[in-house]
């Protein structure tokens, strides 16, 4: 069957399709993303939400970009699980600024682990400490395969870059307490149903040294402030890196988190995303290992064994999928 005579979807799978996007990680909780049908109803329209910026924060708007392009991941795994193929085009029109991808579905599923659908609903920051167990190589080979087949580069980080890490991420948290307006533009976004632990922000890993212990973002509001709690010595930490530092590449980049994040979710290692130290221009540029080439590292995460992440609340389907004018029949 040619694309030409593809059926189109229905209102039941833009729905599916569309809480499947929804559920991918963002900044603070954000949830930047809106869908739309194609005209023809053979495809979907993915939109990056300017209302739903966080500018203090995220000035460029990098972070959103990379949570719509974590978004689009889960769309396209959620297509595969229809048994349709997904082909991608990402900024596709420069009049359209907001426009990040379309997404055109064949009668095919592509070649998508059909175990990362099953995977979504699951997947949450884990911001509590691990066991002291170290991922084996062989489930890391495979995150750094998942991230590179969005062309990103995922990079164990040795003990040296680890404690790099460690020292610019707990300089980064000490800035942020310190910055009046991204506290308050943090609180302007709290969910009070729970505390933000499912996104992009995660927990800073504090002072390089033996002990780990791990100041914890307080997204509780007024209440007392999340105390310190001792982590592993040494954390495993990974950065994902782009050639480029343009939103296309940071498209890619979510994509690469989540692939990544929903494989490791299926094989029962935990995720949180280090977000403090790429706040900021200079500690995020001394993140990057010059012996690796040029590039720009756009996530740090930390993975290992431990207690679930605790789910966060979601925007309904309504909010975030326009079908206004596709017949219920479509």
């Amino acid at each position: 069957m040619t694309a030409m005579t593809q059926p189109s979807l229905t209102p039941a799978e833009y729905r599916l399709l569309a809480a499947a996007g929804g559920a991918a990680p963002s900044l603070h909780n954000s949830q930047p993303w809106r869908f739309r049908p194609t005209a023809d109803a053979r495809g979907l329209e993915v939109y990056a939400d300017p209302a739903r910026a966080v500018p203090i924060t995220d000035p460029d708007g990098r972070a959103r970009w990379i949570s719509v392009g974590a978004a689009l991941f889960n769309l396209r795994t959620a297509a595969d699980h229809l048994g349709r193929g997904a082909a991608v085009r990402l900024l596709p029109d420069p009049a359209e600024p907001e426009l990040a991808a379309v997404l055109e579905f064949s009668e095919s599923a592509s070649a998508v682990d059909p175990d990362l659908y099953a995977a979504i609903p699951h997947r949450h920051s884990s911001r509590r400490p691990f066991i002291n167990r170290d991922v084996p190589e062989a489930v890391l080979g495979e995150l750094i395969a998942a991230a590179g087949a969005e062309g990103v580069v995922l990079s164990p980080l040795e003990e040296a870059g680890v404690r790099q890490v460690l020292a610019l991420t707990a300089e980064a948290e000490q800035r942020i307490a310190a910055d009046v307006a991204r506290q308050a533009e943090t609180r302007s976004w709290l969910r009070l149903e729970e505390p933000a632990t499912d996104g992009i922000p995660a927990a800073a890993l504090g002072p390089p040294d033996h002990e780990a212990r791990v100041p914890m973002r307080s997204f509780t509001g007024p209440a007392p402030a999340v105390p310190s709690e001792r982590f592993e010595a040494l954390p495993q930490v990974c950065t994902l890196t782009t050639h480029g530092d343009r939103p296309e590449d940071w498209l890619r980049a979510g994509q690469a988190l989540e692939h990544a994040w929903l494989l490791a979710t299926a094989c029962g290692v935990r995720v949180s995303v280090v977000h403090q130290a790429v706040e900021w221009p200079d500690t995020r540029r001394l993140l990057r290992d010059p012996s690796e080439g040029p590039g720009h590292v756009q996530m740090v995460v930390r993975v290992g064994y431990g207690p679930p992440g605790a789910a966060t609340p979601r925007r309904p389907v309504s909010e975030i999928l326009d079908l206004a004018g596709l017949p219920e029949s479509a």
